[in-house]
C-alpha cells in the first residue's frame, strides 16, 4: 500500500468533524504554502532585477509575451 494510501485508510478513521477539521487545516497550510512560494519568487525575481538579469519592460510587452507563450503551448 502506498504512502498516500495508507494516509486516506488513516484519515476515513476519523469522525466527520475530525475530517473537516483536517481538510480545513490542510487547506490553510496549502494557501500559506502557494503565498511562501510566489514571495519567494517575487524575491527571486526582484533581486534578479536589481543585478542587471532582467529589464524593466512595459505591460503591453508582457502582455504580449504572455499571449505568444499561450499560442505556442496550444500549438503542442
Amino acid at each position: 500500500m502506498t504512502t498516500l494510501d495508507r494516509a486516506l485508510a488513516t484519515v476515513m478513521q476519523l469522525s466527520l468533524d475530525q475530517q473537516e477539521l483536517l481538510i480545513e487545516i490542510l487547506r490553510q497550510r496549502h494557501l500559506e504554502a502557494s503565498r511562501d512560494e510566489i514571495a519567494k519568487d517575487a524575491q527571486e525575481s526582484i533581486a534578479a532585477f536589481k543585478a542587471g538579469k532582467l529589464k524593466p519592460q512595459s505591460a503591453e510587452a508582457v502582455i504580449a509575451e504572455l499571449r505568444r507563450s499561450l499560442n505556442d503551448d496550444s500549438d503542442e
